[in-house]
């Protein structure tokens, strides 16, 4: 090689590497220039909510005024703060970077599209609820125009990498924070269980939607459940009390009924949750166990409907109700519970419907007065333990707490015992047969595990859970009627409703069924108009979660292994408590 052959070939090897620095200074340049423009929508939008976007105060929410933002608007102005911070973020503001662990684009895509949809919503229902877009005042039209901005951060180029070592906080700090989040988490919560318009509750799931899957994307959502799991007698420490100052806040009863159904519901999933995502038993006849409880309780506790003349304590009315599940669940689960997949499936659902059917039957001309048929038993006389009568109001730490809320309380602490059960029995030596029997029962019988005998403890601790929540619920309705456990209808919770819950939220896990519960019980009591499309509604949410997350809204490790590429995912390899080996996508 010559000298003048080399001196060439540098020449083009520097021309090259100078291009490709151009090139990267021009992709920086550009997307700085982004996210100015991004900033700049989210204050445009910020700053149109502080406007009137519509002259009539018949459209929901007071969007009538200057100078302060309502209803919708409040949302509007959540979306575009959090617009706003992750765009000072991506421009390196100092002290903004903390919210952004992994990067800032893919945040501010979830953000943008939050803010958009909720701005959108609100102006196209004010134009088709009272008849034009001739009913916006120009700050509707400035709030659409202002939160389309962001959208272009659609197009910037993605940033994600891989979260840096938080810094060292005291552990005070640390503490101060997981604190923080449940506060804000309880606000959250008690705003959409407050609203009373459809408008607004619908805004509400796009802004809180779009927000948590903003805070996904940047790592915040991570980097605090590594904190929860550092602290984890505070975490629920402070999940409960957050739980218990819900009544608290609550001037009418009203929607503190839909927080106890929501208990209800979510204990009843959690329980299903045993059979269904850790002993992997189709299980479509489940509320049947819940209806078994409430009966049982309904017969003892000295209504005036009741067959029998007794009147049980509470502690013995509660006993009395989840025993009868355990032994129905027992009975039931002997002889079926040989069978596997699609026939076990079948013969639940025929248990499901006999129960149903037996419990109209029960009316004294088609087979002994017992249940009062289809009337079913009314005049549940309300819990009442140690003097404490659960009926009445009472004054507790200089708050006024309904009827409703000291069922609420109730219920809660049942709760906090039903995922107590659920967690030491899903990490004890029986929770990881149901595991080996879930994911091959043929090969976990050959390693020596008492597949009937597992399946059967499955069924009845699951039964057991179902009946001490029914047994709350028969007190709570004052009522029991066969035509409320169903396999599927308007009501929830039912068989249908409680495996959506389980499907949805996370097979296998304690915070999914809880939040699959929640959003399939608020969702229909809050949009009225959507309780006649409930089973569609359901049907699609199922296909696109099977489609986009197979694994359910909130999936523990092994879930996530077995549906996604495990580089993908920055899951540590600590494998199983106690197994000694690391968990690989093969073996999840």
């Amino acid at each position: 090689m010559t000298k003048d052959t080399e001196a060439t070939k540098n020449t083009g090897a520097g021309t090259g590497r100078h291009t490709d620095g151009k090139n990267t200074g021009a992709s920086a340049a550009r997307a700085a220039t982004l996210h100015r423009i991004i900033a700049a929508g989210g204050l445009a939008t910020i700053a149109s909510t502080f406007l009137a976007w519509t002259y009539t105060s018949e459209f929901p929410g007071d969007l009538t005024v200057y100078g302060y933002p309502g209803g919708l608007q409040v949302l509007t102005l959540a979306a575009g703060v959090l617009v706003t911070l992750y765009a000072l973020a991506a421009l390196g503001v100092k002290g903004l970077r903390r919210i952004a662990p992994t990067g800032t684009s893919q945040a501010l895509r979830m953000a943008a599209l939050g803010a958009f949809g909720t701005t959108w919503f609100t102006v196209v229902a004010i134009a088709v609820q009272l008849g034009g877009v001739v009913n916006l005042e120009p700050g509707g039209f400035v709030a659409a125009v202002a939160s389309a901005v962001p959208l272009v951060a659609l197009g910037l180029p993605d940033d994600t990498r891989k979260a840096a070592r938080p810094k060292e906080r005291s552990s005070w700090a640390e503490i101060l924070i997981i604190v923080a989040v449940f506060g804000i988490g309880l606000y959250v919560v008690t705003y959409g269980i407050d609203t009373e318009d459809p408008e607004l509750f619908t805004g509400y799931l796009v802004t809180v939607g779009f927000a948590v899957a903003a805070l996904i994307k940047a790592g915040v959502v991570a980097r605090v459940s590594a904190l929860t799991a550092k602290y984890r007698q505070v975490t629920m420490i402070a999940a409960f009390t957050a739980a218990a100052v819900f009544p608290f806040t609550q001037n009418t009863d009203m929607y503190t009924l839909i927080a106890v159904n929501i208990l209800i519901f979510a204990t009843v999933a959690l329980g299903l949750n045993i059979v269904v995502g850790l002993a992997g038993l189709l299980d479509l006849g489940y509320v049947a166990f819940l209806g078994v409880g409430a009966y049982t309780a309904a017969l003892v506790s000295g209504s005036t409907a009741s067959a029998f003349d007794v009147q049980f304590p509470f502690w013995a009315s509660v006993l009395t109700g989840a025993v009868a599940s355990l032994v129905f669940g027992v009975v039931i689960g002997a002889p079926t519970l040989r069978l596997r997949g699609d026939y076990l499936a079948i013969v639940t659902l025929g248990f499901g419907e006999i129960f149903r059917i037996a419990m109209g039957n029960l009316d004294g001309v088609s087979g002994p007065k017992i249940t009062n048929g289809p009337n079913g038993i009314p005049n549940i006389p309300d819990l009442e333990f140690f003097g404490y009568n659960f009926g009445e109001s009472h004054n507790v730490l200089g708050r006024e707490l309904g009827a409703y809320g000291n069922y609420y309380l109730l219920m809660l602490l049942a709760m906090v015992l039903v995922v107590i059960v659920f967690s030491r029995a899903g990490s004890s030596r029986i929770g990881r047969a149901w595991v080996a029997i879930r994911e091959d029962e043929t090969a976990a019988t050959a390693m020596g595990i008492n597949g009937f005998r597992v399946k059967l403890i499955a069924f009845a601790l699951g039964a057991t859970l179902a009946g001490l929540a029914g047994t709350v619920q028969a007190h709570v309705q004052h009522t029991v009627v066969p035509e409320m456990y169903q396999f599927a209808g308007p009501v929830p919770p039912n068989s249908a409703f409680l495996l959506a819950a389980v499907i949805l939220g996370g097979m296998g896990t304690v915070s999914g069924p809880l939040l699959g519960a929640t959003l399939l019980y608020m969702i229909p009591a809050k949009l009225q108009f959507l309780q006649d499309y409930q089973l569609l509604g359901f049907g699609i949410a199922l296909i696109l979660l099977m489609r986009f997350r197979p694994e359910g809204l909130i999936a523990n490790r092994r879930a996530q292994l077995e549906y996604h590429e495990t580089d993908q995912l920055d899951v540590p390899n600590k494998g199983l408590p106690g197994s000694g080996v690391g968990i690989t996508k093969a073996g999840a």
